[in-house]
């Protein structure tokens, strides 16, 4: 009995209805987008959760437990740096801004 393999639409299906409801946005850059979905599926796969792809999976259960998708630190990076560290979630831009 095989079991199905994680896809990017199944990680960007969950990833979109959170960054929906958390009040933020995906990455506009398709391509960058595509890669860190990649990675997410492919770590679902070979680890048995959602992992962060641009952080190290260290086998301590405790320690990689702060590092799934979305980790700990998501809403401080992108509060300080409009995206967290992966690229993935993006503060929402204001659309009601004048940028004359």
């Amino acid at each position: 009995m095989s079991e199905r393999k994680t896809t990017k639409e199944d990680v960007h299906s969950w990833t979109s209805r959170y960054a929906d409801k958390a009040g933020y946005m995906l990455n506009p850059d398709e391509e960058m987008r595509e890669l860190v979905l990649e990675g997410i599926a492919k770590n679902k796969d070979t680890h048995g959760k959602n992992y962060c792809p641009c952080r190290i999976v260290t086998g301590d259960e405790i320690e990689d437990k702060k590092i799934i998708c979305p980790c700990i630190y998501h809403k401080g990076e992108i509060e300080t740096d409009g995206s967290c560290h992966c690229d993935l979630f993006f503060k929402k831009e204001d659309e009601d801004t004048d940028e004359d």
